[in-house]
């Protein structure tokens, strides 16, 4: 092996290693602007990790790293912190820090209703479990502008945006 070879094998992992060399076969094969299209991290600006499908974030002062805690109340997406609205540490109850589903989507989109979090499920990322969860309303459009679906909401409800929380569980 040649030392830029072992030198890029020790730098990534065996999955990032066969990403990176899938993007460039579809590079030499379709063009860059289909590499661009396929390149995960783009991805992941618009979708957080363990979501595939097209609901959008809920809105969030990192939008759209819509993190939340066991409660439903923001924190950072990075550190885990609690955040006030305005993305502030939240250090005070003279902050004003409300719960992204119950709350903000209410103020921001009051013809969604009652929106509640409801069923989700779980995924491996980063190494740990991270929980992806609906929130649920009485709106027949969700955040995207489009037909809302039923995804996990019961009672009525359909998706309007999501949201997710991460566990620290090792996965």
């Amino acid at each position: 092996m040649s030392g830029a070879s072992v030198r890029l094998a020790g730098a990534t992992g065996r999955r990032s290693f066969l990403g990176r060399l899938g993007a460039g076969v579809v590079a030499l094969v379709g063009g860059p602007f289909v590499a661009v299209a396929l390149d995960p991290s783009r991805a992941e600006a618009f979708h957080i990790c363990g979501h595939t499908y097209t609901t959008g974030s809920c809105p969030h002062p990192f939008a759209p790293r819509t993190r939340i805690d066991r409660a439903g109340y923001p924190v950072h997406p990075k550190y885990g912190y609690p955040v006030d609205d305005k993305g502030r540490i939240y250090t005070s109850r003279d902050q004003r820090r409300r719960k992204i589903c119950e709350q903000v989507v209410r103020a921001r989109f009051p013809k969604t209703g009652h929106a509640v979090l409801q069923g989700g499920w779980s995924r491996c990322c980063h190494g740990q479990i991270r929980r992806i969860v609906d929130c649920c309303s009485h709106s027949a459009t969700r955040i995207n502008g489009d037909g809302s679906l039923t995804g996990y909401c019961f009672g009525g409800r359909k998706v309007f945006c999501i949201t997710y929380r991460d566990t620290n569980v090792p996965c």
